[in-house]
This record gives structure tokens, C-alpha cells and sequence, in this order.
């Protein structure tokens, strides 16, 4: 039991504490509670079971031959241990959520240059008690009217507005 217990990962639960959201620590505390219980009890359990005194049940057990038929029987019963299928796909479902988190991220940094740059922009400008139209439209482009293409007042399509 032990050999298979080194194969069993180990819970950072400091980090895992970390990323719990606080209306969610409650269950998150019943979730380490439970899992270390499940842990206390399988480390309590021997290596291998104990074995069975085949002779004490012949030397009590009447009809002859039914140890000997149950000692074979229990002899050729192999519990197959299940084999792990799941992570590959978890490793798999990991990798895509690292990508995506780093495209994500990459992103994020540049919409946070962007806005920085808008910032600098906002900070440095002339105030608006100061600006004449041609700052504001110099400043703001968007907010120009263009009398070329729309000769007639608002100078812009209605649409637009």
C-alpha cells in the first residue's frame, strides 16, 4: 500500500488556500477536512492484508474439501487496480488553459500600454476651461466636424449623432 501511496500527489494546500474565493471557505475547509480524514485512514492501513490461517478454518469447518475449494478460489481472485485515464486529459485541458491564460495575459498588457498611453495623453492636455475648438478637435479628432462632406448643419450624419 505504501508503494502506491508514494504515486499519490501531494496537496499544496497553502497555495490552493490562496485562489479560494472567501464566500467559499467554508466548503473549502469541509474539502481539507474530508481529504485529510481519507488520508489519516489509508496511512493507518497495513502494507497488505492480514493473511489468512487457512488451517484453522479446515480444523473447524465440517464438510470436506470447501476451505480447500474457497483457498483456491481466494488464491486466483486478482482485483484489478484501475488505471488512470484522466490525466492525460487534465494535462491536456492544463496546456490549453496555460495558453490561453498567457494569450490572455499578453493582451492584457497590451490594452494596459494603450491605456497608459491615453492616460499620459489625458494628463498632459490643456484643460478644457482652456481649450479653444481647435485644441479640442486637434486633441480629440473624433469630435471634428467635417463641413466638406456634410455642408449642412449638424455636419454629420443623423446616424452618428
Amino acid at each position: 500500500m505504501a508503494g502506491r501511496r508514494v504515486a499519490l500527489k501531494s496537496i499544496d494546500w497553502l497555495a490552493f488556500a490562496e485562489r479560494i474565493p472567501p464566500n467559499q471557505r467554508g466548503m473549502f475547509n469541509a474539502l481539507k477536512t474530508r481529504s485529510d480524514a481519507i488520508a489519516a485512514k489509508l496511512t493507518s492501513l497495513p502494507e497488505a492484508p492480514a493473511a489468512i490461517d487457512w488451517s484453522v478454518y479446515r480444523s473447524t469447518v465440517a464438510k470436506a474439501g470447501m476451505v480447500d475449494e474457497f483457498e483456491k478460489k481466494f488464491k486466483a481472485l486478482l482485483i484489478p487496480e484501475p488505471s488512470d485515464t484522466q490525466t492525460s486529459a487534465i494535462s491536456a485541458q492544463e496546456a490549453e488553459s496555460n495558453k490561453s491564460a498567457s494569450v490572455y495575459i499578453e493582451g492584457s498588457m497590451a490594452r494596459i500600454a494603450q491605456y497608459e498611453q491615453e492616460l499620459d495623453k489625458f494628463k498632459n492636455m490643456i484643460p478644457f476651461d482652456q481649450m479653444t475648438i481647435e485644441d479640442l478637435n486637434d486633441t480629440f479628432p473624433e469630435t471634428k466636424l467635417d463641413k466638406v462632406k456634410y455642408p449642412y448643419w449638424p455636419h454629420k450624419p443623423i446616424a452618428d449623432l
